[in-house]
C-alpha cells in the first residue's frame, strides 16, 4: 500500500507540472530572475558588486507554488560568488522540493570586453512529504469521505530524504560598451551526481534524477538612445522531457533613474508568458503571466501561472555610470 502511495503521489506531482514525462525540476517564465538556476556561469554577471532577487510562482488555481532567492557577489579575484535556493511546494506543504546551491564562477578569461566565463555549482537537494497532509484508505468513510481524524496503519519511515547535488556551465558574452549588438550565449548541465530518488524508481535509470541540461542564448540591441531590445531564446532537458522558449523584451528609458520593461516569452507547444515591470534606482519589479497555448491533456484548463520577481542591485561605491538592469548577458 505505501509504495502505491508514493506512486500515486509521484503520478500527481509530475502531471501537475505539466505531463507525465515533464521535467522533474521546477521551472520560472522569468528565469533570468534566477540566473544560477539557468547558468551557474552566470554568477556575477551584474552592472554592480551585489545583486539580491526573489521570485515567485504560482500554479494550477494555487495548488503549486514554486520560490526563488538569490544573493551573488562579484570581487576583485576574477571571481564571483553566489547562492541560490529553490523551493517547490504542493497544496498545503504535502511535498516540497528544496534546492539550495552555491555557485563560484571563474571570470579570468577575457579578450578585449569579451568574457568567457566557466562555473561549478554544489549543494543540497531535498525532497519529502508532510505525512500529516497525506490522505489513505482507511481514513475513507462511505458516504462522508476522508477523516483526518481517523488513525492510519500506513507506516513511513523516511519521509524526507536529502543528497549533495552540482552542476557546471559555460558562458560567453561580449560587454563592449555603446556596441549596437551585445552577444550572448551559454550552456550549463545540473544534477552531475544523478541523487537517488528515494520515493519512486522509474524518473530514470536506477531511480536516479536525471541531468537537465540547458543551453541559451540572446542579444542585447540598441535600437536608440532610449531603447533596448533583447531577444532571447532557451533549450532545457530533462529525461525525456524538454522545453524550448523563445521571446524578446524592450527595455525603455524613461528618465535617468527609471527604465520601463515590456516583453513576452513563448513557450513551445505549451504557453505564452506576457511580461512587464520596471527598473527605479537599482530595483527591479516584474509581473508574468503564463497563458495556456496547449491542449493536449485535460488539465489544460487550469494550467495558467502567475509569477512575481524583485530583484535589488548596488555598489561598494556609489556608480559612476549610468545603470541598465537587463545589460548583457542578463536580459
Amino acid at each position: 500500500m505505501k509504495k502505491k502511495i508514493w506512486h500515486i503521489l509521484f503520478t500527481i506531482f509530475i502531471v501537475a507540472i505539466g505531463k507525465l514525462n515533464a521535467q522533474v525540476d521546477p521551472h520560472f517564465s522569468q528565469y533570468f530572475i534566477q540566473p544560477m538556476f539557468l547558468n551557474p556561469a552566470l554568477t556575477g554577471a551584474i552592472e554592480g558588486d551585489y545583486r539580491v532577487s526573489a521570485i515567485w510562482r504560482s500554479q494550477y488555481n494555487n495548488t503549486f507554488n514554486t520560490q526563488g532567492v538569490a544573493a551573488e557577489m562579484v570581487t576583485n579575484k576574477n571571481l564571483n560568488i553566489g547562492l541560490n535556493v529553490l523551493n517547490q511546494m504542493s497544496s498545503g506543504g504535502a511535498y516540497n522540493f528544496t534546492n539550495a546551491q552555491l555557485s563560484v564562477a571563474y571570470t579570468g578569461i577575457r579578450f578585449n570586453n569579451h568574457f568567457v566565463t566557466m562555473a561549478m555549482q554544489a549543494g543540497m537537494l531535498n525532497r519529502r512529504f508532510n505525512v500529516n497532509k497525506l490522505q489513505f484508505g482507511d481514513q475513507w468513510l462511505p458516504g462522508i469521505g476522508f477523516d483526518h481524524n481517523l488513525p492510519t496503519t500506513e507506516v513511513f519511515t523516511k519521509p524526507s530524504a536529502s543528497a549533495f547535488d552540482a552542476g557546471a556551465g559555460i558562458l560567453y558574452y561580449d560587454a563592449t560598451p555603446d556596441r549596437s549588438v551585445n552577444l550572448f550565449a551559454g550552456a550549463a548541465a545540473f544534477h552531475l551526481t544523478q541523487p537517488q530518488d528515494p520515493f519512486i524508481s522509474g524518473t530514470s535509470e536506477n531511480g536516479k534524477l536525471p541531468i537537465r541540461y540547458s543551453a541559451h542564448a540572446g542579444a542585447r540591441i540598441l535600437v536608440n538612445d532610449f531603447v533596448n531590445l533583447v531577444p532571447n531564446v532557451l533549450y532545457m532537458r530533462q529525461g525525456n522531457a524538454e522545453e524550448k522558449m523563445v521571446g524578446a523584451y524592450l527595455q525603455i528609458k524613461a528618465n535617468e533613474k527609471t527604465d520601463l520593461m515590456l516583453g513576452a516569452n513563448w513557450r513551445m507547444g505549451d504557453a505564452a508568458s506576457p511580461f512587464g515591470g520596471f527598473y527605479y534606482n537599482g530595483f527591479t519589479v516584474g509581473i508574468s503571466y503564463d497563458v495556456t497555448a496547449s491542449t493536449k491533456d485535460a488539465m489544460a484548463i487550469n494550467r495558467n501561472s502567475l509569477e512575481v520577481s524583485l530583484s535589488y542591485t548596488w555598489w561598494r561605491k556609489k556608480a559612476t555610470v549610468e545603470t541598465k538592469p537587463f545589460f548583457c548577458p542578463r536580459f
